[in-house]
């Protein structure tokens, strides 16, 4: 008898997986089409229902200004895949560019990677608050804010993995019949970075949205007229003893997507890692 593949159904035959992509694409379905399926303008005052329970009219409710909670909720959540997207390309970009000049070039590695350090010795939660707080609240100020203390981690991660294929046949091959620079870090070293990139971006992902829910219930994140999960957080915390429903439903929709986006990377990094698959 042929023995039983002990990985099963491969990387989707875990319910964790399953879980976490369905979550993931019903908050990316409410992000993308929030106009359509909100019941009510998210900015709309109606004093008349101002902090009502659910309704027909209001599924979760109103907040002191008689807001859908709903609406508001669907809205937070297109701010904030926003800004985990937006936070995560300039990571990327950015991580992988001084990333593969610090691996490849070694006379630009002190200088990069003396930069970097300086950035990660600063707490980014800090960092952001005092870069929003010189430039103003705005979704482009809160996206470069959260993305600079992200920058370093991606750019160690690309170094490693360029200073560890730099000495490798191919690229020396490469070198010896004079393939210009640009082609061998782009065709034949960046191609190995994509497996920890796709992993760590799903943590960058993650720490983006809830960095942004920080900055705007600390009121130096999105500007308080824009809904997003921490604005109503914030918002809601005065009255939460007499309608808890504004923070705890908001906080489940935040709670719930940052668990299923880091368990969807905990299944990645177990997929694409070989030593980690062998042991499955």
């Amino acid at each position: 008898m042929m023995q039983k593949d002990r990985r099963g159904d491969g990387f989707w035959g875990s319910w964790s997986v399953r879980f976490a992509a369905t979550v993931l694409l019903v908050m990316a379905v409410l992000a993308l089409f929030a106009p359509w399926l909100g019941t009510v303008d998210p900015v709309q005052l109606d004093p008349s229902v101002r902090l009502s329970g659910p309704s027909a009219e209001h599924w979760l409710g109103t907040d002191a200004l008689g807001r859908d909670l709903y609406s508001r909720i669907v809205y937070g959540a297109r701010v904030s895949f926003m800004v985990g997207f937006g936070v995560l390309v300039l990571a990327v970009v950015f991580g992988g560019l001084f990333g593969c000049l610090a691996g490849y070039f070694r006379t630009l590695d002190t200088i990069i990677m003396r930069i970097m350090d300086g950035i990660m010795a600063i707490p980014g939660i800090l960092l952001a608050i005092a870069l929003v707080a010189v430039s103003g609240a705005s979704l482009g100020t809160v996206l470069i804010a959260i993305a600079i203390p992200e920058i370093p981690r991606m750019t160690r991660l690309v170094r490693g993995v360029i200073l560890s294929v730099r000495n490798e046949p191919y690229v020396e091959a490469a070198l010896t019949v004079g393939t210009p620079t640009r082609v061998i870090l782009s065709r034949h070293m960046f191609p190995n970075t994509f497996a920890p990139l796709i992993v760590q971006g799903t943590y960058v992902f993650a720490s983006a949205v809830l960095l942004e829910a920080i900055l705007s219930f600390l009121g130096a994140g999105i500007p308080p007229e824009v809904p997003s999960w921490g604005n109503i957080i914030a918002e809601g915390r005065t009255y939460f003893q007499l309608v808890p429903g504004l923070v705890l439903y908001t906080g489940l929709f935040l709670s719930v997507t940052i668990l299923s986006i880091n368990m969807l990377g905990d299944a990645l990094r177990d997929a694409l890692d070989p030593k980690l698959a062998s042991r499955i």
